[in-house]
């Protein structure tokens, strides 16, 4: 009788495989695949920079917050909660509430993208990215075609509507990633890029307020450095551009 714990063909293939690394393989797959879902769950259910009713500054904050902001660009309330709105916060009708550097509001997440959790998705799109490309060459690396077609097509259809489901995804995916990118290079959020010339702080300047460089952009965005509101910034930019003038 055979010994339960060394089958005489199992182990060698088992051995060999572990010798090549494969079996590393389904087990880093299934890694990545519960690092987007984790990934998914935090970005959907943590607070994305919602303004704090409760932490409004008393008048006399206001006064003060208010003189650091150019008179062209007054801290106004929102219409909808009430709030003093931050500069680059936004009221989003779907959460019934104002978002500090408001970038969208995801339907598939059902939450707000912000300042707090925008990091966190451009992390999403791209491990998201990653298991739909390697889930895309999986498809791939099973199709065997050979004719008659109507023969491969009962054998393998499904097999193939899920390479072109994948190939779509992969598609999407791609786009968000290279686009959240470029935004986040550029220190400017989806609803700034598309709706700025209806934003007054926008409007009145030809380029991006708030665009420090690439690498000061990235830094910030990733890591929070360097550090200050964006209303002061603002002014800086603001103080500058009238002194070349």
């Amino acid at each position: 009788m055979i010994p339960p714990h060394s089958p005489p063909l199992a182990s060698p293939a088992l051995r060999q495989w572990e010798e090549q690394g494969e079996l590393l393989l389904p087990l880093t797959f299934l890694l990545l695949v519960l690092g987007s879902l984790l990934l998914y769950l935090a970005v959907s259910l943590m607070d994305p920079g919602y303004v704090n009713v409760l932490l409004q500054p008393q008048e006399e904050a206001k006064e003060e917050q208010t003189a650091m902001v150019p008179q062209a660009i007054p801290l106004r309330r929102c219409r909808y909660c009430m709030v003093l709105q931050p500069l680059r916060a936004r009221h989003c009708r779907e959460c019934r509430r104002c978002v500090r550097r408001y970038d969208h509001h995801c339907p598939w997440m059902e939450n707000c993208v912000g300042e707090r959790n925008h990091p966190l998705f451009v992390a999403y799109l791209a491990l998201q990215l990653v298991v739909l490309l390697w889930g895309l060459y999986l498809a791939w690396s099973g199709l065997r075609f050979f004719r008659p077609w109507g023969l491969w097509l009962r054998s393998s259809g499904l097999l193939f509507a899920t390479f072109l489901l994948l190939s779509l995804f992969s598609l999407v995916a791609s786009l968000l990633l290279a686009s959240h990118l470029y935004l986040v290079a550029s220190n400017t959020t989806t609803w700034e890029f598309i709706s700025s010339h209806r934003i007054a702080y926008l409007r009145q300047r030809p380029g991006n307020p708030f665009d420090r460089g690439l690498t000061r952009n990235l830094a910030h965005f990733f890591c929070g450095w360097p550090s200050g509101s964006w209303e002061t910034l603002w002014a800086e930019e603001e103080e500058g551009s009238s002194q070349d003038v």
